[in-house]
């Protein structure tokens, strides 16, 4: 996607006022804001598949299966579609239909909403919409926890899972509160196993059914998908050459094609656009674009937070790049 001659560099950080008094400079600057966010986004926003979020839902099956995170127990072989889906409807009940715990998503549409904006994601948590963005600005581009799928689709079909999951989670005992919000119950007794009928099978073709998000092959890129594809397209084409920011948010590089590698191309490209990465594990740029780069090594939440504040001292045009 970019040149080959390129070399990905970790630039050396400027003082983190200046790196942040730039951003502030380059959004207000830009024409239009193409937003790219990964997992490290909603990692800033609490959303962490270990730690005390893990142990608080899942603790049975860690002591059971010696399952140490979310991210193991997505690909651990249950032995019963029973035991797969009490972990699978835990797991995407609490990823999502529930709020992120802090408010990095909405402070980042606080900072977007009077830009022209879209939004390109790997992330399949629905924090986005949860927190208020318009849903025609997104691309969820590796699925959404909230739909499920044929294992074997021969229709390009999804469907809604919120009800199923919610039975789901009764059945293992946990306790909607007074919030409308599923919780441990205070016993902190759960079954680890759901009933056989409450197992989803897909009404296209009668077969098992999935969690449509992109892991191999069979993942299910539906009229929504390629609607949102098309609202994508058509945005990089509005603005293929004006002052575009591309603000990348918790990308690494486990799929760097998808965001990461385009955004450096498409800086490249235009000559009228900006690039800034925020990532606390190793923000970096493509060395053809270094001068009209940023990069941030710092937590998300914080710069976020930092950028939103009223800075009555920051006096517009007063700092390069």
């Amino acid at each position: 996607m970019f040149g080959f001659s390129d070399k990905v560099i970790y630039p050396e950080a400027a003082p983190y006022e200046k790196q942040l008094a730039i951003l502030r400079e380059k959004l207000a600057q830009a024409e239009a804001l193409l937003v790219g966010a990964g997992a490290g986004l909603s990692t800033a926003a609490g959303l962490s598949y270990g730690g005390a979020r893990f142990q608080k839902y899942f603790a049975d099956f860690a002591k059971k299966y010696g399952i140490h995170d979310m991210y193991t127990g997505g690909v651990y072989p249950f032995p019963s579609p029973e035991v797969y889906w009490a972990w699978w409807s835990r797991h995407i009940y609490f990823n999502r239909y529930v709020d992120a715990p802090s408010d990095v998503y909405p402070t980042l549409r606080h900072l977007v909403e009077d830009k022209d904006y879209f939004v390109l994601t790997t992330n399949v948590d629905h924090q986005f919409q949860r927190s208020g963005f318009d849903k025609r600005r997104l691309f969820y581009t590796q699925g959404d926890y909230g739909l499920l799928q044929s294992v074997q689709p021969e229709v390009a079909r999804t469907y809604d899972n919120r009800e199923m999951v919610e039975a789901m989670l009764e059945a293992q005992g946990f306790v909607r509160g007074a919030d409308g919000i599923f919780d441990v119950p205070s016993s902190g007794k759960l079954k680890m196993v759901v009933p056989k009928e409450l197992v989803p099978v897909c009404p296209d073709d009668g077969r098992a059914m999935m969690v449509s998000v992109r892991c191999d092959g069979r993942f299910v890129e539906d009229e929504g998908w390629h609607a949102a594809q098309a609202r994508y397209k058509a945005f990089l084409a509005a603005h293929e050459e004006d002052a575009i920011l591309y603000l990348e948010l918790g990308v690494g590089l486990n799929t760097p094609v998808i965001i990461k590698y385009p955004f450096w191309y498409y800086t490249k490209v235009n000559p009228n656009a900006f690039y800034a990465s925020i990532n606390l594990g190793g923000a970096s740029c493509a060395s053809s674009i270094r001068k009209r780069s940023l990069c941030i090594e710092a937590d998300i939440g914080k710069v976020l937070h930092d950028l939103a504040r009223t800075d009555a001292h920051l006096v517009k045009g007063d700092v390069t790049a």
